[in-house]
């Protein structure tokens, strides 16, 4: 019994840890021109986030493309990550599936490979019940800590506050990922539920309004110190002056935009894997336009630039 109860104290240190993480980015994969990740710009990418303040990143989310790994790349970039920066930051493996036994398997080697915590997601695509998602989340959540995230446009299935409220209660549940807006953020915060925006123009006002912990922001990788300052402080100037970047970085489903972006401000290599294509050079000329109204030092990479499609590799 004594062995449980200090694991049990371990357990609820580590949740409350990650509970401080206030910005936490999901972070971009590179790919080098052969199609393959490149460890080498991927470590430049996070470096810059630790340099600029972020307290964690996802791996391998929807921004980092898991969905167009197979298991092997997913699980060695969590590997990577842990091993390489996870004295530095809270890793986050997004080792979450549609597919129960393949969440479990891959949220086990997540944690055996170091990562502290696990992106979990109801089941999308091959929708199931009520009941079901219920015991697919209580079967992930056995396996360590956990945010689960709540995207209704991508699993078509909402997580409503009767299908989670019972979860928070697991000792392993650290709290939601939440796209459903800050009026669902400020009920669950009112209750002690802990809640990240996983909306990038909400992001300022659940943290401040709303009593949200923080955002899981795409928009990071590109600003990261000027969100550290969204997240630190009210400043309804500059989230107000970085809300049309953040409108251009979801004019087309995430992540086309940041993947372009990054590319025009040469941080990554002009790579893409299918199905995702640039975006048009006139959506490229406004993401311009917003980034020369910003210092130089303020976003990643160097002046932006259309994409030299000549040298475009898709994979």
């Amino acid at each position: 019994m004594a062995v449980n109860r200090m694991s049990n104290r371990k357990t609820m240190y580590h949740i409350q840890s990650i509970k401080k993480s206030s910005l936490i980015t999901a972070i971009k994969t590179p790919y080098t021109m052969a199609g393959e990740i490149d460890l080498d710009t991927f470590d430049k990418l996070v470096e810059a986030q630790i340099t600029n303040g972020v307290d964690g990143i996802v791996v391998a989310g929807t921004t980092g493309e898991g969905q167009l790994m197979n298991w092997e790349e997913h699980l060695m970039l969590i590997a990577h990550s842990a091993n390489k920066f996870g004295d530095r930051l809270l890793i986050v493996g997004n080792t979450g599936s549609n597919n129960t036994r393949e969440a479990k398997k891959a949220t086990e080697y997540g944690f055996a490979s170091g990562m502290h915590c696990a992106l979990q997601i109801n089941p999308y695509y091959g929708k199931t019940s009520i009941t079901g998602v219920k015991a697919h989340l209580n079967e992930v959540l056995e396996i360590g800590p956990a945010f689960i995230y709540n995207v209704p446009g991508r699993t078509g299935q909402d997580l409503t506050p009767d299908i989670i409220e019972p979860l928070a209660n697991h000792k392993h549940f650290v709290g939601m990922k939440e796209c459903a807006g800050d009026a669902r953020i400020a009920h669950y915060e009112a209750m002690g539920i802990a809640c990240w925006s996983g909306n990038d123009d909400e992001a300022h006002d659940s943290r401040h309004k709303s009593q949200s912990h923080g955002v899981i922001s795409v928009t990071s990788n590109l600003v990261p110190g000027l969100f550290r300052q969204l997240m630190d402080a009210p400043n309804d100037a500059l989230n107000k002056s970085l809300l049309p970047l953040m409108k251009w970085l979801f004019c087309e489903p995430n992540p086309i935009a940041i993947n372009s972006a990054l590319i025009m401000t040469a941080a990554v290599k002009p790579v893409f894997r299918l199905p995702y294509v640039p975006l048009s050079v006139a959506q490229q000329q406004e993401g311009i336009a917003l980034l020369s109204q910003l210092k130089e030092s303020d976003f990643i990479g160097a002046t932006p630039k259309l994409i030299d499609e000549t040298l475009l590799k898709f994979c």
